[in-house]
Formats: C-alpha cells, sequence, structure tokens
C-alpha cells in the first residue's frame, strides 16, 4: 500500500496521544521523536525532516492545543496541515496556453518511465476533451520510438516520428508544424533520457527548449528511488529550469520519500502521479488528500472520482437496492469485484476509505487483481445458477463438484463462501451505520457505501 511503512509508524506515535487526557511538552516532545524517526527511515531529506518536525513541535506546544479538549486530534490536524503544505499546499495543474497548441516537454533519466508517461499524460487530457499529439524524440534508446507508437494506439493518440536519423530538435520543430496544420491543441514531447546526467544530454534539451519554447517542461522520476530522486530533481531545475514533477510508480513506494522532499527542496511542484502500470494509471497530484492518505484519514474526494469515471451507475443502483434487502450473493459478489478490480487495486481503493486500512484483513487477504481474481473467477462460474443465488444450500456434496469443476480444493470453495459472508456483514454495517456518508450520499457507484 502506498507510504504503508510511513502511515503505520504516524499512525503508531499518534495512537499513544490519544490515549491522554491532556498533553504536556514532554507527551509532544515524545511522539515528535517518533514522528522525526519514521520521516527519516522514509528516505524523506534530512534537512526537510529537521524544519517540518521544529514547525509542528512549535504549533503543538502552543496554548491551542494544551487547552484543547481532544489534544491528540489536535496534533493530528497540525500534522496533517504541515505535511500538506510540505507537498505544495493546494494542486499545481498544467499550464494551457490560451493560443494552442499547448506545448508540453517531457524530461527524465532512462528507467523512471517517461515515455509511458508521456503517453498517459496524453490519455488523460483527451478525456478532457483535447487531441494530443505525442513527438518521438528519444533516438537514441532503442525501441523508444515504437514504445511510443505502441502505446499512442493502445489509447488512439497520434504520434509523429521522424526515425532515428533525424535530429531530436528538428524532430521537435516537425512535430509542432504538423500539430499547427492538423489542429492539433496539445503536443508532449517525449525526449531522449541517459542513465545520468551529463552535458551532452542538457545541451540538446535547451537547444529543444530554445526552438519549441514549451509551455510546461515535467521532470519524470522514479518516486522508490527516494532521496536519489530529489537529487536529480534539483540538478535538472539547475540546468534546464523545470515547472513541475511527474512521480511514477508510487503505487510501488511504501516509503514516500520523493513525495515528501522534492517540493520542499526544489520548490517546483509535483503535478503528476503513476499509480500503477495500466495507461489510466497517472492522477493529478492533491497535496491535502496525499497528505490525508499518509495519517489514515483516507481520501473520499479521489474515491468518489474514481468510482464515478470506472463504474456502471445502473449497476451500482440496483445492487444497492439489493442490499437493503440482504439479498447479497455470488452473482452481484462476482459483478461488485469485477466493477472494484476497473478502479485498482484493492490496496488502493482501501487506502481511500477513511479508517479502512486494516480491513482487507478481514476480507481474508483478497487479492482484486491477478490468479486471486481469476480463481474466484473459476469458483463461482463452477456453480449453478441456483447455487450463486442461494449460497445457503451449498453442501459438502456440491462444494466438491464446485472445487473439482474449477481446479481448487473444497477448503478454497468454503474460504469464499466465508468471504462473501463477511462482506456482507460489511455492508450490513455500512448501510446502517454510516450516517456521516450518507448526507453525503454515500460513494457513487459503490453501493455498499450508501
Amino acid at each position: 500500500m502506498i507510504f504503508e511503512g510511513l502511515s503505520d509508524k504516524l499512525q503508531g506515535a499518534f495512537s499513544k496521544l490519544k490515549s491522554k487526557g491532556k498533553l504536556t511538552e514532554k507527551d509532544v516532545k515524545a511522539a515528535m521523536r517518533e514522528v522525526k524517526l519514521a520521516l527519516l527511515e522514509a528516505d524523506v531529506n534530512f534537512k526537510v525532516v529537521k524544519d517540518f518536525v521544529k514547525k509542528v513541535q512549535e504549533r503543538c506546544v502552543g496554548q491551542e492545543v494544551m487547552e484543547s479538549l481532544t489534544p491528540a486530534q489536535h496534533v493530528i490536524k497540525i500534522v496533517n496541515e504541515e505535511l500538506t503544505a510540505l507537498m505544495g499546499d493546494v494542486q499545481s495543474k498544467i499550464t494551457i496556453s490560451s493560443k494552442p497548441p499547448t506545448i508540453i516537454m517531457m524530461v527524465g533519466l532512462q528507467g523512471a518511465g517517461k515515455t509511458t508517461t508521456s503517453g498517459k499524460l496524453g490519455g488523460y487530457f483527451k478525456k478532457q476533451g483535447k487531441k494530443p499529439l505525442l513527438v518521438a524524440c528519444d533516438v537514441y534508446r532503442p525501441a523508444a520510438i515504437k514504445q511510443l507508437e505502441v502505446v499512442g494506439k493502445s489509447l488512439d493518440i497520434e504520434v509523429f516520428n521522424m526515425g532515428d536519423k533525424e535530429s531530436p530538435v528538428n524532430i521537435a520543430k516537425a512535430g509542432l508544424s504538423h500539430a499547427i496544420k492538423n489542429n492539433n491543441d496539445l503536443v508532449i514531447i517525449d525526449t531522449a533520457g541517459r542513465l545520468h546526467i551529463d552535458e551532452e544530454l542538457m545541451d540538446e534539451l535547451k537547444s529543444i527548449k530554445s526552438e519549441v519554447r514549451p509551455h510546461e517542461i515535467l521532470l519524470v522520476v522514479d518516486s522508490m528511488t527516494g532521496q536519489d530522486a530529489v537529487n536529480v530533481a534539483e540538478s535538472f531545475d539547475n540546468a534546464l529550469g523545470i515547472d513541475g514533477v511527474v512521480l511514477t510508480k508510487l503505487d510501488g513506494d511504501t516509503r514516500g520519500g520523493a513525495a515528501l522532499s522534492i517540493r520542499a527542496v526544489t520548490q517546483k511542484p509535483i503535478k503528476f502521479i503513476g499509480m500503477g502500470e495500466k495507461l489510466d494509471d497517472l492522477e493529478p497530484f492533491h497535496p491535502d488528500r496525499m497528505a490525508s492518505r499518509i495519517l489514515g484519514m483516507g481520501d473520499v474526494l479521489s474515491l468518489i472520482e474514481k468510482a464515478q469515471e470506472t463504474m456502471d451507475m445502473e449497476k451500482a443502483k440496483a445492487l444497492g437496492a439489493k442490499l437493503k434487502k440482504q439479498e447479497f450473493d455470488f452473482e452481484d459478489f462476482l459483478d461488485q469485484m469485477e466493477q472494484i478490480q476497473k478502479m485498482g487495486s484493492m490496496d488502493k481503493i482501501l487506502g481511500m476509505i477513511p479508517g479502512m486500512g486494516d480491513i482487507k484483513n478481514q476480507l481474508g487477504d483478497v487479492d482484486m487483481n491477478g490468479k486471486e481474481m481469476n480463481r474466484i473467477k473459476a469458483i463461482i462460474q463452477s456453480m449453478t445458477v441456483e447455487e450463486r443465488r442461494n449460497p445457503q444450500i451449498l453442501n459438502a456434496s456440491r462444494k466438491r463438484r464446485i472445487a473439482k469443476g474449477s481446479g481448487t480444493s473444497v477448503q478454497e470453495v468454503n474460504k469464499l463462501i466465508k468471504q462473501l459472508n463477511e462482506m456482507k456483514k460489511m455492508m450490513k454495517m455500512f448501510t446502517s451505520n454510516s450516517k456521516g456518508m450518507k448526507k453525503r450520499g454515500g460513494f457513487p457507484g459503490l453501493p455498499f457505501f450508501r
């Protein structure tokens, strides 16, 4: 789960404060020591950690916290606000030119995911109604042009290329001319990377920048490289001047050092984050939402947006009605999991729900992707229609037949039945007790949160 290690340690530090009716300065300092260690273990820049802890501690030992009826909550609120400020306070959007086309130049080292991110960015803006053009200027890395073409074809986005014999500067200029002639209102230039920063690379990027005058220069960095990502960002900004950062592979980053350090060190905003390998796994970066997720407070707004993008609202409405009547069966179970699967990994979804970071254990550690999903499908599809709709009729002989038909064991069939019952219990709990969620209208597309 994203920032899992850091999130667990921070929540552990604050849980000790919650048991105290009133905080002393000693309590606050002890908690801040744990916060400091958690941030350093997460590979956050030392100076950033030092400044962050100092600011939080100064605010926490102030009168407003010490005299509060819920001092622990006050401390968490302050940490949340300072984390948000650390990552940039508000969402930083791409500058869209009033005179099309808007030109975005993608830069970065090899291996960060620059070519794929260029395509993902094109797909993101295509959903916003833009007509993007991808320009292949990486003439050095083998198959870089082909990779961009494959990504472009998958997203139905045109890719402009002149092969690998022409200079990147000429390709960028010709691509811009092509975009103007063909009414492309967005040009994304995929430039070459290197295994390390060198003068030759920077000179080429400076030449492209000088010739096409991009409205945005976005640096793509691998978040899992931690402090190296911060150093790369600083170097590119000093040599070239960047307007923002795209952090890739954030879904696999359990530490979070890069996300928490880049803005503070470079003063350049994180504009997008890569949250998976699929071509729609690129999200705008919201500092306030990310801070909430790190502190285990969820990210309801992102969850709602994701649900609205991917889920069948009619199916969700029909399932919501069945849940109210306690009629949830295996057909609904499979349908609901397939819809949730469209939203991404279960870890990612649960991380967006306030207080639900540990609920995966209650579901028996169900992996909504890959082999586990296929196993569940095989078991359910080996049932008769009657068995799917009335799971209570599943006796020993029926279970043996289903196990044989699905290539699984009776134990696995029993485990799935248990998971269905656990899910029904959770849904019942949410439908009866989630008053706060009901006031908001629940989560569109997630009927069990209505």
